[in-house]
């Protein structure tokens, strides 16, 4: 009984694994790391020097001092109380840059995609309706055509005095 648990739980856990959403979230959860070094290097090597033109070459060495000292003693211990806003920009400029990025170069261009495509959609369907529409009306004036033709048939049949009955 426990060999068929262990199976069973193994063969779960195995199908777990080769879902195709499994593999989607590796795939992106490695790009996503990728995606984050290249926006952490726009940030600290485009950004920060702009920024610095105005003060610090480093925008995370920005900071304020809520209890005098800010200043490491003899032993490396900080004494005060520092506030390093410059981090908190930092990460809130990478941030702005990674959701530009990713709305502008993802999320834009596939809304723009599948705009097109259920348009496109959206008119085979009428399309196909209309067609459907012309044969169904079609059909009808040939029915309506064979049942006039039949009428006349047999009323010029019962005109001459021929018997149609077999």
């Amino acid at each position: 009984m426990s060999e068929e648990k262990k199976q069973s739980v193994l063969a779960g856990f195995k199908a777990f694994l080769m879902r195709g959403n499994v593999i989607d979230l590796a795939v992106a959860v490695v790009i996503g790391a990728a995606f984050t070094n290249v926006v952490n290097s726009i940030v600290k090597g485009v950004i920060n020097p702009l920024v610095g033109a105005f003060g610090t070459q480093d925008l995370e060495k920005y900071s304020s001092c809520l209890k005098q000292p800010c200043k490491p003693d003899e032993n490396g211990v900080m004494q005060g109380i520092p506030i390093n806003w410059g981090l908190v920009l930092s990460a809130v400029l990478s941030f702005l840059i990674t959701a530009a990025v990713v709305y502008f170069l993802m999320v834009l261009p596939m809304a723009k995609y599948l705009a097109r495509r259920a348009a496109r959609d959206k008119a085979r369907e009428a399309t196909v309706e209309v067609m459907e529409v012309t044969e169904v009306e079609l059909l009808k004036e040939i029915r309506d055509v064979l049942v006039a033709q039949r009428g006349t048939e047999r009323g010029t049949e019962r005109g001459t005095g021929r018997d149609n009955t077999p």
